[in-house]
């Protein structure tokens, strides 16, 4: 038969020790520093999974990682607020990283080789978010109706000859918002406004689907024009699918504005989270994201430009297109002026 106090005095004893592994600052510390990062991703691309086994392999750190819509990671990072596990956060367009710095999740970072590597333009003033690759908003058209000359501006879609011919998302996407956001911030908002609606006026369609739609609509002959990010035509260009390839031979792309400003790009990019509980592990996975290495995985993966200039593309039928002038804005202007390219969009009539 056990000794009651003896008893008494072992559960005391494994009591005490319980709450002391719970609030012993130097566990929590030792906790802090496990090799794991945890990241919050909106990216969606399998092509991506390269990167995690890529920073891996280089570090010895293991990645926890949660996926999902822009939306509802940013409201989780939000909501969780100091006890958030979170350490990185990357996401799509640069309207929602400002949203997300204007929110204060991201922490000011001070890391050399970002600052050497990221052009100015695709980062942060104060280093809270970094772009790391980049995508051209670009014209497609149906090369048996319309001449690359006569598409070769964003200004040129607003001509009322173009009246039923263009397709696009919806505007309230982020990356129409943002190239509505480019014209205001280089034409003035009373300007951007005509051509808004110049474009809205000019579309074949309700504006639906995603940008591989719009590409989709040139080939089937629903209109001659359309807006789309690059990569996904790409994506056709590299499919072995026979109509892929053929709808790759009727449309072509135009890189707008070469002749002045240069073609709108947006990004992919991220920061490291303000309450971060594993922060050098955080810094060393957008320094890893800087890399040639991971530069090259973002071009040769999802077609996307690399954002370090002078990286190896990898990717034949990116290199096919050869170099380009884009705009050099700085992008976190773009998301100063979300609000009102949107209320532009809804002025316009554009759905």
């Amino acid at each position: 038969m056990l000794d009651p106090i003896h008893n008494t005095r072992k559960i005391f004893t494994s009591t005490a020790l319980l709450a002391a592994f719970v609030v012993a600052p130097w566990i929590e510390e030792a906790l802090a520093q496990e090799k794991v990062l945890n990241l919050y991703t909106a990216r969606h691309y399998a092509t991506d999974e390269s990167f995690y086994t890529g920073y891996t392999k280089v570090t010895g750190i293991k990645i926890n990682r949660i996926e999902g819509g822009e939306d509802a990671l940013f409201e989780r990072i939000k909501s969780e607020g100091a006890n958030s596990p979170a350490d990185v956060f990357l996401t799509v367009d640069v309207a929602r990283l400002w949203r997300a710095e204007q929110a204060g999740i991201f922490e000011s970072l001070e890391s050399e080789p970002l600052n050497k590597r990221i052009p100015a333009h695709y980062r942060d003033a104060d280093n809270k978010w970094f772009g790391f690759s980049a995508r051209a908003r670009v014209i497609a058209y149906d090369q048996k109706k319309i001449k690359p000359a006569q598409v070769e501006r964003y200004e040129d879609l607003a001509n009322s000859k173009w009246k039923g011919e263009i397709c696009t998302r919806p505007s309230s996407h982020p990356y129409n918002l943002s190239l509505i956001s480019s014209m205001i911030l280089h034409l003035g908002e009373e300007k951007a406004t005509e051509w808004a609606r110049g474009v809205a006026n000019n579309l074949a369609r309700q504006p639906r689907g995603g940008d591989t739609d719009q590409l989709q609509a040139v080939g089937a002959g629903e209109c001659s024009i359309a807006l789309s990010n690059h990569y996904y035509y790409v994506r056709l260009m590299r499919s072995e699918k026979p109509a892929d390839r053929a709808l790759v031979e009727k449309v072509k792309l135009v890189w707008p504005n070469q002749d002045g400003r240069g073609t709108h790009v947006n990004i992919s990019g991220g920061g490291i989270l303000r309450h971060a509980p594993h922060r050098d592990a955080g810094v060393k996975f957008l320094e890893y994201l800087a890399s040639d290495a991971a530069q090259t995985l973002f071009a040769k993966g999802n077609n996307e430009w690399p954002t370090v200039p002078g990286v190896k593309l990898a990717n034949p039928e990116l290199e096919s297109f050869g170099k380009f002038k884009t705009d050099t804005l700085p992008l976190a202007d773009l998301g100063k002026t979300q609000a009102t390219a949107q209320r532009i969009a809804d002025k316009v009539g554009w759905k």
